[in-house]
């Protein structure tokens, strides 16, 4: 008993020593802190509250990933609600989607899109699916698809492999292609046997001589591979308009840099544009060529600015002849997304596609190209309302890379540009990586493509036809200013224009 009683005195002892040794330390890391805030000139915060100060640093960065669980209200956080991430983290889990009681989403707002259903909607059984969609009649080989919502432009050194790998596996399964983004075409893209679009950015990653401009022979190894579909050239981007694309050289490991060509561990900075494009007749010759060097469907993506590069455009086309065309156009939206970009363009440059879009396939329209140009809307298309929306606007295709992210996992941390991604998603640090599983998540990629196909098409059967792509402005109804909707149609009649 008495022996137990020292070892019990001498075990307190050691606690208190551990105490008192912890206690040291701390008071004299604070005073080190005070002196180093206190002599210091760069932050008056800490300058005049030493130590104290670090904090508020501390907090406001914490804000940013508790502030949507505890303080923003279900439909007032930006740039995604609590209420539009919730829908996509329940369909990529292809959980119970209803909701009960009623809408939480206020209908008041100027803009607000309220569809308009039938009185006699078909039944299930007399609901007929179309046929594919064909891009690039023109071309050696055109490319047939059905598929409703693709996953937009993400590259290899913007995302993680796992990520890449998970939403080449999930694209695969829902049937929906996979843009490669302005990086190159890597492994990773093609492990899960999906459809690829690879897009040539400005500094043409995987197709670019070391000098610069395009190497023929890489873009016909490129679209050596069958599951190369299109191309896409990339004019702009919706986030970063005149601006190329940012990998921050913490992202560039070796992999990236042979896949990319350049230097491992430094910033690989896009041009603001192609050198070779400098008016519309360069880019119908950039158009043509790559459509001969690889035989498949070429098509831009650009941001509308002034709409007089569409006219241009399409007067050149008119000279030129319509199979001079290119196959399709992306049109990116002003609030589209990006791994990293100057706030300055984020906040303010380009418009955003809820006028971008009709007002582009009414110039097409008013041009004859309609059908011979499809058009692929891109930029905060995240729920079945939107992605209607769009196909009411007149797309044929709607590309989303954030409601991909959130089907991988995303969490809306806003640390895609710091190698710091929670969830593995942007991130190359493999501690942070080991977290996201790619055969899982293909699961999840696969159910948000489908339950989005599914609920879309329940708007669609409401509205009284059979198919998205059977939807139009009369479908769809905004609100203005003065209380009352209007039609989309009556808001955006076609444009008339003349061409020569």
């Amino acid at each position: 008993m008495g022996s137990f009683s020292a070892l019990s005195i001498n075990f307190i002892e050691i606690l208190a020593y551990l105490f008192l040794f912890v206690v040291g330390t701390l008071i004299i890391w604070v005073a080190i802190l005070y002196v180093v805030d206190k002599t210091q000139t760069e932050s008056t915060l800490r300058r005049n509250f030493p130590v104290i100060a670090r904090f508020r640093y501390f907090f406001e960065h914490l804000g940013e990933f508790f502030r949507q669980y505890f303080f923003a209200m279900d439909r007032e956080e930006m740039p995604f609600n609590r209420a539009e991430r919730s829908w996509c983290y329940r369909a990529a889990k292809d959980v119970d989607s209803t909701i009960a009681f009623g809408s939480s989403r206020d209908l008041r707002p100027v803009g607000t899109v309220y569809f308009v259903n039938t009185a006699f909607p078909h039944l299930d059984e007399e609901i007929q699916e179309p046929g594919p969609v064909t891009i690039g009649p023109h071309c050696r080989r055109p490319y047939e698809t059905d598929s409703l919502l693709n996953v937009s432009g993400m590259s290899y050194g913007a995302l993680s492999v796992p990520a890449i790998r998970a939403l080449s596996l999930g694209a695969k399964k829902a049937g929906v292609w996979m843009n490669t983004g302005e990086g190159g075409l890597s492994p990773y893209h093609l492990e899960g046997g999906c459809d690829i679009v690879f897009q040539i950015g400005t500094a043409k990653f995987g197709v670019r001589k070391p000098g610069g401009g395009f190497d023929e022979e890489k873009l016909k190894a490129v679209a050596a591979h069958e599951q190369v579909k299109m191309f896409e050239i990339k004019l702009s981007q919706g986030a970063k308009p005149g601006k190329g694309g940012i990998l921050p050289g913490v992202k560039v490991t070796p992999e990236i840099a042979e896949i990319r060509g350049i230097e491992v561990g430094k910033d690989a900075i896009s041009p603001n544009r192609h050198p070779e494009i400098k008016s519309v007749s360069d880019l119908l010759d950039m158009v043509h060529y790559v459509r001969e060097v690889t035989g498949k469907p070429v098509g831009f993506k650009s941001v509308m600015g002034h709409e007089g590069f569409y006219r241009d455009l399409c007067e050149e086309i008119a000279m030129r002849g319509e199979e001079s065309a290119p196959d399709f156009i992306t049109v990116d939206s002003a609030d589209g997304g990006t791994g990293a970009a100057p706030m300055s363009l984020i906040d303010n440059m380009g418009v955003p596609i809820r006028e971008s879009l009709p007002l582009l396939v009414d110039i097409l329209k008013a041009t004859g190209l309609r059908q011979r140009i499809r058009v692929c809307a891109s930029g905060k298309l995240i729920t079945p309302s939107e992605v209607a929306w769009a196909y009411c606007a007149g797309a044929d295709f709607v590309n989303s890379a954030r409601g991909y992210m959130f089907a991988l996992g995303c969490i809306q941390s806003l640390q895609c540009n710091k190698n710091t991604c929670p969830t593995g998603i942007t991130t190359h640090d493999k501690k942070l990586q080991y977290g996201l599983n790619p055969a899982d998540k293909a699961v999840r990629v696969y159910h948000y493509a489908k339950n989005m196909e599914k609920e879309v098409k329940i708007i669609a059967h409401s509205c009284g036809v059979d198919s998205p792509r059977q939807l139009t402005r009369d479908h769809a109804r905004l609100r203005m200013d003065n209380g009352k909707s209007v039609l989309m149609s009556e808001l955006y009649p076609e444009l008339g224009m003349d061409i020569e």
